[in-house]
């Protein structure tokens, strides 16, 4: 929305202004005029104080139960002591050397209270809590009227209270101008919208609740109707971006591979690719997110698309977020190609952690273009790596890389080169994005014959006889000739800043442990160098060892067919995409996998809600949903990649779905009749501003 950016020091003072930006992050109108209230309140209304949660800063509607005053033992100061209620439970308020309060906090009197909730000689209080006090005087017909209108409860903070943000906002509505309205006059008709003006006042000063409920209507199609346009319009811009169109040929690396294939493609790896195979031969450059659960084929589809583009004498490069990845991604396309077919195509491997010779000649392969399939880490944005035709850029795992990252890597094409961005688990922001349809989005969702569902359970540390057999269970699978994976969220005990059980102590713990006697223990992470990693996995898929204690580097792309089980330790440090990645490694083989995962989370907490969600669910798109709804969209159209401060204010893509699909229609037919916005100047100047906002925070 065209909302005044004005600074909010010009409006409500410097002292208020670095106020409301220190606490709230809000720095003007616009920011202001987009705190929208959390809920609501009405005067006649008690919030239940029985269940207020201790620590917490929150505001509750009471009335006063009396208030007495006390002097503090063998001190001259003095303690007013007034206790409130609502009905269900007490709450004291207490203020030191502030007796002239009581002539305002007298019983009977209702208010306002907000502070944070303590707890002394176990009862629940508030020390020195801003209040505000409702009028004790007015008609029977203003008393029911003001009795039932709504106040709005804002996020807030101990130094920016509701009633602050309340105040502030009545100073901005007052003297509010007229905004421009970037939705046409027929669509408001059509959705019964109210004007921006009015829609921002009755949703921060409403009357009656069904003023709130036609101004938060109005505001989420507004929100629904920015985002889909700024999202064609980016796909517009995409299509005027001149590409080189890359097509396989007859007798090419493509068909040798197919017909060299030892099975046959499944009907969606022929229909994916059918799909990628068509976006390429563009001359705009294709933006597509292949989406598949673990082992449904989805480097295969890549490769496939990479080797076409190898056929047309571009460069493919296959971007991995770790040095094992990226490794195993190497020896896996070089078994599938062939040694003949990968030294045609210059199969070449670029990491960071390279010997400076393998590295040197590497990038010489890559800068000549006798490199046409390039599988590397962050190592290929480094300036000196060039490519000589960068045609395609394949992205594995793509909520790993940060969109700057993902951009550089793109710059590196002559022109702008073909991305296929790939994911087991979409997180909330990719799938945010697919629901707005800023990428065409590809699904395989055939697994291959014989996998079997993984069995993942909860198991609560604070159990002993549970976690003990957790090692039982493990010892048994090894006893049948599997082989199992042990992850932790950090190394060693001097990663203070990182909470959870770490691989050195996990590792000397179980080689004590009398039910893994003789087991062969070995373990694996980020801080050695390329060739131990390497070299321990190779062990690892050659079972010369049994149990493998790791951090997270093995979340995606390992592969071992005879690992069948996994024990997550403080499952809790992780989120719900890493879990299922990570529960993802076993049960590749013809046995049936187990996950165990281990939690010191509380009851009801979001990180147990997280954990049991993974037990429950094996869909790695249900799972995204539900990571979606536990976690917030994230910066839609910006670079943040996830949770945190959305840039959706009020519009939530699960829940309003059906309306973003509608209004994904209706500006579908307005740019096709209107594809430079000529006749509708106020949505163009809006998206512009967005395009410049989202510049300049790149930099």
């Amino acid at each position: 929305m065209l909302l005044p950016t004005t600074a909010l020091d010009r409006v409500l003072g410097d002292k208020t202004a670095k106020s409301f930006a220190k606490n709230l992050g809000l720095f003007s109108v616009a920011d202001l005029l987009q705190h929208y209230p959390r809920r609501y309140s009405n005067r006649g209304e008690l919030t239940p104080i029985a269940n207020l949660p201790i620590g917490e800063s929150l505001s509750i509607v009471a009335e006063v139960v009396d208030a007495r005053e006390r002097r503090m033992k063998g001190r001259v100061s003095h303690i007013l002591e007034v206790r409130i209620t609502d009905g269900s439970g007490f709450l004291s308020l207490t203020f030191f050397n502030q007796a002239w309060r009581q002539k305002d906090l007298k019983p009977g009197v209702r208010g306002l209270f907000a502070g944070k909730i303590g707890e002394y000689q176990g009862k629940l209080q508030l020390a020195h809590p801003d209040y505000e006090l409702f009028p004790e005087e007015v008609s029977e017909f203003d008393a029911k009227a003001w009795a039932d209108q709504p106040i709005p409860i804002y996020p807030a903070s101990a130094n920016v209270t509701t009633w602050m943000i309340q105040r502030a906002l009545g100073i901005i509505l007052d003297t509010l101008e007229e905004i421009p309205d970037e939705v046409s006059a027929e669509l408001q008709k059509k959705h019964k919208l109210l004007s921006i003006n009015d829609a921002l006042e009755k949703i921060h000063r409403p009357t009656t609740k069904s003023e709130i409920a036609s101004s938060k209507k109005t505001l989420v199609y507004r929100e629904a109707f920015l985002l889909q346009a700024n999202l064609i319009q980016r796909r517009l811009d995409n299509e005027q971006a001149p590409a080189t169109a890359r097509t396989s040929k007859s007798g090419g690396y493509l068909e040798r591979f197919d017909s060299a294939l030892p099975f046959t493609l499944t009907d969606g790896q022929i229909e994916v690719g059918s799909e990628i195979t068509s976006d390429i031969a563009k001359t705009y450059p294709m933006n597509r997110l292949l989406q598949g659960e673990v082992g449904s084929g989805k480097t295969l589809v890549a490769l496939r698309a990479m080797l076409a583009v190898a056929d047309s004498d571009g460069q493919s490069a296959l971007l991995a977020p770790t040095e094992v990845l990226a490794s195993q991604h190497f020896r896996s396309i070089e078994k599938s190609l062939g040694e003949e077919l990968s030294k045609e195509v210059g199969l070449t491997l670029l990491t960071g952690q390279l010997p400076t010779d393998a590295r040197k000649k590497a990038m010489l392969q890559v800068v000549s273009g006798k490199a046409r399939i390039v599988i590397g880490t962050h190592a290929l944005f480094s300036e000196k790596v060039q490519f000589y035709d960068l045609g395609l850029v394949v992205i594995d795992e793509q909520h790993r890389f940060g969109v700057e990252q993902r951009e550089k890597l793109r710059l590196k094409g002559k022109l702008s080169p073909h991305v296929l961005t790939m994911t087991a688990t979409p997180i909330p922001r990719t799938l945010a994005v697919t629901v707005f349809g800023d990428m065409s989005v590809s699904s395989l969702t055939e697994l291959p014959a014989g996998r079997k569902e993984i069995d993942s359970h909860v198991v609560r540390a604070g159990d002993p006889a549970l976690v003990s057999r957790v090692w039982s269970r493990v010892a048994e699978e090894i006893a049948k000739g599997h082989q199992a994976f042990v992850v932790c969220p950090k190394i060693d005990e001097t990663e203070k800043e990182l909470s959870g059980a770490s691989v050195e102590k996990t590792v000397a713990q179980l080689r004590k442990n009398a039910a893994l006697s003789g087991v062969r223990i070995q373990e694996l992470h980020g801080r050695m160098d390329a060739d131990q990693k390497s070299q321990i996995m190779q062990a690892f898929s050659a079972k010369e060892i049994d149990l493998l204690v790791s951090t997270t580097v093995i979340e995606v792309g390992v592969d071992v067919p005879n690992a069948t089980t996994m024990v997550i330790l403080d499952a809790d440090n992780f989120g719900i995409s890493q879990l299922h990645q990570l529960r993802g490694r076993v049960g590749r083989g013809s046995a049936k996998g187990l996950c165990l995962l281990l939690t010191a989370a509380e009851d009801d907490s979001i990180a147990l809600q997280r954990i049991e969600a993974v037990a429950a669910e094996s869909d790695g798109f249900k799972l995204s949903e539900i990571d979606l709804e536990l976690r917030r969209e994230g910066d839609v159209l910006g670079a943040s990649q996830s949770g945190g401060r959305s840039s959706l204010r009020l519009l939530r893509v699960i829940q309003d779905s059906e309306l973003i699909q509608k209004v994904r229609v209706e500006l579908e037919e307005l740019f096709e009749v209107d594809p430079l916005l000529a006749n509708h100047p106020t949505l163009r100047l809006a998206i512009d501003q967005a395009n410049a906002a989202e510049n300049l925070a790149k930099g």
